[in-house]
């Protein structure tokens, strides 16, 4: 299926380039690079610490009670309980 895409003069130098030193056609360049920067996008992000690894997780939830990290022994022990009923 045909595709027109229009290129800057630096960008269709560069791909005119890459054609002759690849021995490839104009075309073939282009859907190359196009394959590239889809498996570069569909690769999962590589994390180089926890923060980054989860980032995108901070503060994304909001509410709930404001302490939940307060007498947690006491909490559980309550829900054993009520389980147990």
């Amino acid at each position: 299926m045909p595709t027109s895409v229009r290129l800057d003069p630096e960008t269709e130098a560069l791909v005119a380039r890459l054609a002759r030193k690849t021995r490839r056609t104009k075309s073939e360049v282009i859907r190359a690079a196009i394959a590239r920067l889809a498996e570069v996008e569909a690769a999962p992000a590589s994390a180089t610490t926890p923060y980054e690894a989860m980032e995108h997780l901070l503060g994304v939830a909001h509410g709930g009670p404001p302490d939940l990290s307060v007498r947690t022994g006491e909490k559980v022990r309550q829900l054993l309980r009520a389980r147990r009923r």
